[in-house]
């Protein structure tokens, strides 16, 4: 439900431009404080090639975020900033562009 929620909260021109991409929810990711996950080929390195390839994958881990947060509140924030970073990865953005983004995100917010 919370991760509904934070994919339904992602501006819609960026909403709109998200194709063959699904939200998992995992207990666990392969490290204790890994929060979330996006696998697959980003979005400018496609090609009309890839129509039939299998969705791209993000993966939200449920029990770090449980350990980090202070209160519903927080858990909430901090699932809807796990899936704005692995979108911005979706669209091609490398780790360090990522954390550009978010700063210059956390000013707006």
């Amino acid at each position: 439900m919370l991760v509904e929620k934070a994919v339904a909260a992602i501006p819609a021109p960026f909403r709109r431009r998200i194709e063959n991409l699904v939200f998992v929810v995992e207990p666990e990711g392969p490290s204790p404080n890994l929060l979330g996950l996006y696998e697959g080929r980003p979005m400018p390195r496609r090609s009309v090639h890839d129509s039939f390839a299998m969705p791209d994958r993000i993966t939200i881990f449920q029990r770090p975020h449980e350990r980090i947060a202070r209160n519903p509140q927080h858990l909430e924030k901090l699932i809807e900033e796990t899936v704005w970073h692995e979108v911005a990865h979706y669209f091609g953005m490398d780790e360090a562009q990522v954390r550009r983004a978010e700063k210059r995100r956390s000013r707006i917010y």
